[in-house]
């Protein structure tokens, strides 16, 4: 060490490309008139699953960036990796964040589909997912699941907001850059919304979310958001050991076996998406020995039953401030429709007087507040699923039907809730 000998040294950061998917750097955008854009119909891969195509709007559309969002355990995993196994044509990339290969391939076996196109990576780092999929190019790439994916640019733990964020976008530039359909499955919080920021949904261009009752065998996929198809669309699954298998006539199955007559019990035909279905509504009306009455729904709105218990206690004279009320929608799914009002209603005035409905009878109908009965859409439809399961009449609110149609089931046209029950009970 000597006097004057110390030489300043300017560091400087490199700075780091922050874009880790580059595939063209030629590509730029230009301004169009809107009348020179030309049409073209988006080009779709069908996945081999009719449910899921149906969601879709289609099919899989190419280059495209796809969120399943569904609480954990509900068959998310295995819905996608049936989807990879099954597209023996294409080739597929399945990289999972939270499981090895060998348990992947455990689930695999258990489905009982194999596939010799179907690649499967344990990865976390965006970066390496990257390098494996320019080198493999697949035709699909699947991502279990976004909350695990880290970028080495963003400081911060996987899962969190910016993380989520950054992910998100540069596999989003990946899928419209490559031309290859990206699928995210996410998880959701205790709201019941997916994980991460809210711009996460507005990223990609579909947002499915997969619902169900673990205790129960059917899952239900809703599409919440759709760019290349409609929101309205939804597709039925049942969960057995071999795998997610699709519902053809969810109707059939939700109707239980009533060989056995017993009160409270009413059908009604609701809406799912765009399918009718017809669901079970099963009512019990007891004393309140215990003090405050409870009022419990399972699969229906809890605040529009209380609506509905006020209606028939102001309109129909039914003291049910004293009584206990159970509503249950059969099958493990809820249903939103006002149109089974009508059949709620019905459930449980049978079960407080204790008389039985007609098997044969089913409703459709929103119910307002003075106890009239309100036409609903698409009855259309609705008729017909309600003849094709062998009903023999149909309550419903429509002018302009009449039995001239050509339907052999009866449809009984009714303006009040009152005119229902006194030509079911007299």
């Amino acid at each position: 060490m000597e006097w004057n000998t110390y030489v300043e040294e300017v560091v400087i950061k490199e700075t780091k490309e922050k874009a880790l998917w580059k595939e063209d750097a030629s590509l730029k955008s230009v301004p169009q008139l809107v009348q020179d854009v030309l049409s073209e119909n988006h080009d779709r891969i069908s996945s081999k699953d009719e449910e899921l195509d149906r969601v879709l709007g289609g099919g899989i559309v190419r280059g495209s960036l796809v969120l399943i969002g569904g609480e954990p355990g509900i068959g998310k995993s295995t819905l996608m990796l049936q989807v990879a196994v099954q597209l023996t044509q294409l080739k597929m990339l399945y990289v999972s964040g939270e499981e090895s290969p060998h348990q992947i391939k455990m689930r695999a076996d258990r489905i009982g589909v194999h596939s010799e196109k179907c690649y499967l990576l344990s990865e976390t780092d965006l970066s390496r997912i990257f390098q494996h999929a320019k080198k493999l190019r697949p035709n699909l790439l699947i991502i279990d699941s976004i909350q695990t994916i880290h970028s080495q640019h963003i400081e911060s733990a996987p899962g969190s907001v910016s993380q989520v964020k950054d992910c998100t976008g540069q596999l989003l530039k990946y899928a419209k850059e490559s031309n290859i359909p990206v699928f995210l499955i996410g998880h959701i919080n205790k709201e019941g919304s997916i994980a991460g920021p809210k711009v996460l949904e507005h990223m990609v261009d579909t947002v499915l979310q997969f619902e169900g009752d673990r205790n129960h065998v059917y899952r239900i996929l809703r599409t919440i958001k759709n760019r290349f198809g409609s929101t309205f669309e939804l597709g039925i699954y049942q969960m057995r050991y071999e795998g997610l298998m699709q519902v053809k006539n969810p109707s059939e199955i939700l109707l239980s076996d009533q060989s056995v007559d017993r009160s409270g019990v009413a059908i009604g035909a609701s809406i799912e998406g765009n399918r009718p279905l017809m669901v079970e509504v099963q009512a019990l009306v007891s004393p309140a020995n215990y003090g405050t009455p409870q009022r419990t729904a399972t699969g229906f709105d809890l605040k529009r039953l209380h609506m509905l218990l006020a209606v028939l206690e102001k309109r129909m004279g039914l003291k049910l401030g004293a009584q206990d009320v159970f509503l249950n929608i059969t099958g493990g799914i809820r249903v939103d429709d006002p149109s089974i009002d009508m059949a709620v209603c019905a459930a449980i005035y049978s079960s407080y007087h204790d008389l039985i409905i007609s098997r044969e009878a089913c409703f459709v109908g929103e119910i307002g507040l003075g106890g009239e009965v309100r036409t609903v859409n698409r009855f259309e439809s609705r008729i017909k699923e309600a003849e094709k399961l062998g009903f023999s009449e149909i309550f419903l609110a429509n002018k302009e039907l009449s039995n001239k149609e050509k339907t052999k089931i009866t449809l009984k046209n009714v303006n009040l809730l009152r005119d229902v029950l006194a030509h079911l009970f007299g």
